[in-house]
Order: structure tokens, then C-alpha cells, then sequence
């Protein structure tokens, strides 16, 4: 699988978790703070594998 894919999946991951945490905000913020965890960690992870792969 070419790197540039890897890197697009995990900037729409990230995406998709941080439309998460904007939903479950003003319900559930123990929830929204795990979801914005994940949602840095997979952003960190394309920000890392993109400096990698250059």
C-alpha cells in the first residue's frame, strides 16, 4: 500500500474523530476527551509518517 494512502486514512481518521468530539461535547465530555486523544494521536501519526517518507 503506497504511503500517501496511510497518510490520507489517518488525516480522515482524525477528522472523522474530531467530528465525534464536537458531537458528544455538551452530552459526554469524559467521551469527548478519549475521542480528541485519538483524534491527535492519528494526526501526529500522519504528521510523522509523512516527515518520514520524505
Amino acid at each position: 500500500m503506497p504511503k500517501e494512502v496511510v497518510i490520507i486514512g489517518l488525516i480522515v481518521l482524525a477528522g472523522l474523530l474530531l467530528g465525534g468530539v464536537y458531537t458528544t461535547w455538551k452530552t459526554a465530555k469524559f467521551m469527548a476527551g478519549i475521542l480528541l486523544v485519538l483524534a491527535l494521536l492519528a494526526g501526529g501519526g500522519a504528521v510523522a509518517w509523512y516527515l518520514s517518507s520524505t
